[in-house]
């Protein structure tokens, strides 16, 4: 277990040495979807954990009998059924916490990072994006989706964001 660990980081290292942010996008085929906004993306001799930039999606639960945040489910359904086991193009941004790539992915030309926020199934990401992404386009789509009450913005005031939902997970 310790050395595939090992070899997942290294092989996340060599991607990022070779396909830096400026680059062409990569090519590989996503294999598992955790949540509404990571997957785990194959090929060319390479596995990869992708963390989707620019989002933040509701939180599913990872344990058994524990519920997760509302629309958790629904939104890692709805980035399965745009990406599992499709060929996708990755544009990596860099490294982020748990040796996760952070970038866009697209299916067909399509941006699915654009895509999960205009179904009200993620919203714009709080933290730190990557400072060569355009959070613009993402911003407004947001508002789109609030307006239209799309989504988690159909639960009007109680809604609460994926990171103040998983503050509230740790206490």
């Amino acid at each position: 277990m310790i050395n595939r660990i090992k070899y997942i980081v290294l092989l996340t290292f060599a991607f990022l040495l070779i396909f830096p942010a400026a680059s062409p996008a990569i090519h590989l085929r996503v294999v598992r979807v955790y949540d509404g906004d990571t997957v785990r993306a194959a090929g060319q001799d390479i596995e990869i954990k992708v963390r989707l930039a620019g989002i933040d999606a509701p939180e599913t639960s990872h344990m058994k009998h524990q519920a997760g945040q509302p629309f958790g489910e629904t939104s890692k359904k709805f980035l399965a059924a745009l990406v599992l086991n499709k060929d996708v193009e990755i544009k990596g941004y860099g490294l982020g916490p748990n040796n996760r790539i952070i970038g866009e992915i697209f299916v067909d030309g399509k941006n699915v990072n654009h895509e999960m926020v205009r179904a009200g199934l993620a919203e714009v990401y709080k933290g730190q994006s990557p400072g060569e992404l355009d959070l613009e386009p993402y911003r407004r789509l947001e508002i789109e989706a609030r307006n239209a009450g799309r989504g988690i913005w159909s639960q009007g005031n109680d809604y609460t964001s994926p990171i103040a939902w998983r503050r509230m997970q740790k206490r």
